[in-house]
C-alpha cells in the first residue's frame, strides 16, 4: 500500500513537471491520471477494509500523510472525476494558447485536492489549503485574462480567504487544545471553546462549499473557468471542503451539538432551494451548472445535519443513515456534475457559446454526447433509476424520521426539511426539463449549432464512462451504503445487497426498478412499431416560421416566476418604438437579480468602501496630525489605567 500511494504520489508530481520540457504535455496528463487514479485505488482499499496505513493525526507541525476509511472515499471520489476529465483535457486544451501552463497548475490542483484528505497535521493541512484555492484561479487567470474573468477570479479569492479565515482558526484551535484526533482534549475546555471551533468550521469550510449565504463566488468563478477545471472545481474541490467540515464536526469537535445540528439543517435548506430557484432563471449553462452545485451541497449539508440530530436524540443507527446518505450524495454529485460541465465544454468547443436560447439539437448532432449529458441530467433531476435519486430518497427518508421522532421541535425543522428537499427535488426536475429541452432537442437555433460535429474520441469518452458511473451507483447504491455507514460514529446494521432496504420504512429495489423501465420501454417501443410522424409546415398565425419563435429559456419558466414574484424580484424593461403613431419595433429586457448580492453582499461592500475612504483621510502625511494621533492615543490609554480598565 505505501509503494501504490508512493507511485501515485511521484507520477503526480513528474505529471506538474512534465510540461516545463517541450513536446512532454501527452506524457504529462498521462502522468496526472495514472498518479491520481493510484491514489483512488489506494483509496478505495482502505474504504473496502484494508487496514488504515501512514502517519495518525496529530497536532504537531511536522508534516505528515495518511490513509484511513474516510479519506479513502475521498481519495476514490477525486479519481473518479479526475481521471476522466485528464483523458478529456488532452483533446480540451489541442491547440490551445498556454496549455502547458494549464496542465501544470491541473497537476498542482490535484496534489493540494489529494494532499488535504491526506493531511495529518494543521501544517500540511493548511498550506494544501491555501494551494487548492490559489492553482485553479492562476488556471482561470492562464486561460482567459479579460476584464470579467479577473474580476471574477478577485470575487473568487477575496470571499474564499475572507471565508477560509474560518479555517485557519478552527484548525489552529484544535492543535492547540490537542484535539486533533483527540474529541476528548476539546470537550475539556467547555463548550464556549466548542462552540468557537465549530462556528469557524462552518463559516470557513461552508464558503469554499458554497453553501448560502456563503456562496457568492461560486457562481462567478465555476462559469468562467476552463471545463476540465470547472469538474473538478465542482465536482471535488468543494467535495473537499465538505471533508474539512466532517472531520471536525463528526471526529476533532464531535459529538457535535444540536444546535450544530440545526444550522447545518437551516443553510442546506436555504441553499438547496435557493439553488435550484435562481439555477431555473439562468441563461448561460455553465453558471446554471454552478447554481446547481449550491443546491446539490444543501442536500448533503441536509443529510449531515440530520445524522447530528439523530446523534443527540441517541439514535445512532439513523444517524449513521442519515451519514451513508450525505456521503452517497457527495460521490453521486460529484459524477454528475463532473459530467455534465464536461459535456458542456464539448458544446461550447462546437459552438462558441453556451447561451442556452442559441443551442438546439445537439442531441441529433452530438449523439455520444449529447446522450451522456441526458443521462448525466436525469441524475441531477433525481430521476429513477439513476444515481442522483438513490441517494435524494435515502437523505428523504432520514428527514422524514426526523419529522416522526419524539421531540416536537426537531419534529417541526425536520418536517420542514422534508417538504424543502421535495420542493427541490421537484424544482429540479423543472429545471433540467428545461435544459435537456433547449440543448439537445429540437431544431438547431444557429448555423454553429446545425454544424457541430463529436469531439475527439477522449473528450467523448470522459463523459460516457461518467454516465455508466451515473447508471450503476443508481443500480446497485446498497452495495455500498453499509460501507459508508461504518465511517460514522456508532453501531451499523444493514444488510449489503444492491438495492436499499432501510429499517422502519420501506425499500428502493434499484436492480428490479431498472428491470421493469427497460422492459417497459422495450414492450412500447415494440408496440410502436414502424410508424413514423410525417413532418409538415408549422402554422405560425401566417407568420414566417423563424428562430426567435423558439421557445425560450425565459418562456419556459415564466409561470413559475410569475408565482415567485415577490421573492425572485424580476426586472423588466419595454421599450417600444412609435413612428407615425404606428408602432415599428418592441424592445424587450428582463433579469433576474441576484438577492444575496444586491441586499447583502451589495451594502457590505459599500460600507467597507466608505470606511476605506475615510481611514484613507486619516492618512494625511501631516505630521502634526500623526503627532495628534499618538497624543489621543496615549490620553486614551491613561484614562483606561485611571479607570482601572487596564491594570
Amino acid at each position: 500500500m505505501e509503494l501504490l500511494v508512493a507511485l501515485g504520489l511521484a507520477l503526480l508530481v513528474a505529471g506538474t513537471l512534465a510540461p516545463i520540457a517541450p513536446r512532454a504535455l501527452t506524457a504529462a496528463i498521462a502522468f496526472q491520471a495514472a498518479g491520481i487514479g493510484l491514489l483512488g485505488i489506494a483509496g478505495a482499499l482502505v474504504l473496502s477494509g484494508a487496514p488504515a496505513f501512514g502517519a495518525a493525526f496529530r497536532n504537531g507541525l511536522d508534516p505528515g500523510l495518511g490513509i484511513d476509511g474516510l479519506t479513502g472515499f475521498f481519495l476514490a471520489t477525486l479519481a473518479v472525476v479526475a481521471v476522466p476529465a485528464a483523458v478529456y483535457s488532452r483533446g480540451y486544451l489541442a491547440g490551445v494558447a498556454r496549455s502547458r501552463g494549464l496542465v501544470a497548475l491541473c497537476g498542482l490542483f490535484l496534489i493540494a485536492l489529494a494532499g488535504v484528505v491526506m493531511a495529518r497535521d494543521p501544517s500540511s493541512f493548511l498550506a494544501c489549503w491555501e494551494l487548492m484555492t490559489l492553482a485553479p484561479a492562476a488556471a482561470i487567470l492562464v486561460r482567459r485574462n479579460d476584464a470579467d474573468v479577473r474580476h471574477a477570479v478577485f470575487v473568487y479569492l477575496a470571499v474564499t480567504h475572507l471565508g477560509g479565515a474560518g479555517v485557519w482558526i478552527c484548525v489552529l484551535a484544535l492543535a492547540h487544545y490537542g484535539a486533533i484526533g483527540d474529541p476528548a482534549a476539546l470537550a475539556a475546555q467547555g463548550a464556549g471553546v466548542q462552540a468557537l471551533v465549530i462556528v469557524a468550521a462552518i463559516v470557513g469550510f461552508g464558503t469554499k462549499v458554497g453553501l448560502m449565504p456563503l456562496h457568492s463566488w461560486l457562481p462567478r468563478a465555476h462559469p468562467v473557468a476552463p471545463s476540465h477545471v470547472s469538474a473538478l472545481m465542482s465536482g471535488v474541490m468543494i467535495k473537499v471542503a465538505l471533508y474539512g467540515l466532517i472531520r471536525v464536526l463528526f471526529e476533532w469537535a464531535g459529538p457535535a451539538p444540536l444546535w450544530a445540528g440545526l444550522v447545518l439543517l437551516a443553510m442546506g435548506l436555504l441553499s438547496a432551494l435557493g439553488g435550484v430557484l435562481y439555477a431555473l432563471t439562468q441563461h448561460d449553462l455553465k453558471r446554471l451548472l454552478a447554481f446547481s452545485s449550491i443546491e446539490n451541497v444543501g442536500i448533503v449539508a441536509l443529510g449531515l445535519g440530520a445524522s447530528i440530530l439523530f446523534a443527540s436524540e441517541g439514535d445512532a443507527t439513523w444517524a449513521a443513515i442519515a451519514f451513508a446518505a450525505a456521503l452517497l450524495h457527495v460521490l453521486n454529485h460529484a459524477v454528475f456534475k463532473a459530467l455534465l460541465f464536461l459535456a458542456a465544454g464539448a458544446f461550447e468547443r462546437a459552438l462558441g457559446s453556451l447561451e442556452l436560447d442559441r443551442i438546439g439539437g445537439m442531441l441529433r448532432r452530438m449523439p455520444w454526447t449529447g446522450g451522456a449529458f441526458l443521462v448525466g441530467s436525469m441524475a441531477i433531476a433525481g430521476l429513477p433509476p439513476l444515481n442522483g435519486f438513490a441517494s435524494e430518497w435515502l437523505t428523504l427518508q432520514a428527514l422524514i424520521h426526523v419529522a416522526l421522532g419524539p421531540s416536537l421541535g426537531l419534529g417541526l425543522a425536520g418536517a420542514l426539511a422534508s417538504a424543502g428537499l421535495a420542493a427541490t427535488a421537484a424544482l429540479a426536475v423543472f429545471c433540467f426539463v428545461k435544459v435537456a429541452g433547449l440543448v439537445l432537442l429540437g431544431a438547431p437555433r444557429r448555423a454553429e449549432a446545425a454544424a457541430a460535429v463529436e469531439p475527439p474520441p477522449g473528450m467523448m469518452a470522459a463523459p460516457v464512462f461518467l454516465a455508466g458511473c451515473c447508471v450503476a451507483l443508481g443500480v446497485v447504491p446498497g452495495l455500498l451504503v453499509p460501507t459508508l455507514m461504518g465511517l460514522a460514529p456508532g453501531p451499523q446494521g444493514l444488510a449489503t445487497e444492491p438495492g436499499l432496504s432501510i429499517p422502519g420504512t420501506g425499500s428502493l429495489p434499484s436492480p428490479w426498478l431498472l428491470l421493469g423501465l427497460v422492459a417497459t420501454s422495450a414492450v412500447l417501443w415494440r408496440l410502436r412499431g414502424t410508424r413514423r410522424a410525417a413532418p409538415v409546415p408549422a402554422w405560425a398565425c401566417g407568420q414566417r416560421v423563424e428562430p426567435s419563435l423558439d421557445w425560450s429559456s425565459a418562456g419556459f419558466t415564466k409561470p413559475l416566476r410569475l408565482v415567485l414574484e415577490v421573492v425572485l424580484r424580476p426586472r423588466r424593461e419595454i421599450e417600444a418604438v412609435h413612428q407615425r403613431g404606428q408602432l415599428q419595433s418592441i424592445r424587450y429586457r428582463g433579469e433576474t437579480p441576484h438577492l444575496f448580492d444586491t441586499l447583502l453582499y451589495g451594502p457590505v461592500q459599500r460600507g467597507a468602501l466608505a470606511g476605506a475612504l475615510l481611514a484613507r483621510r486619516l492618512q494625511s502625511g501631516s505630521v502634526r496630525a500623526y503627532a495628534a494621533y499618538l497624543l489621543a492615543l496615549l490620553l486614551g490609554l491613561l484614562v483606561l489605567v485611571r479607570m482601572g480598565a487596564i491594570g
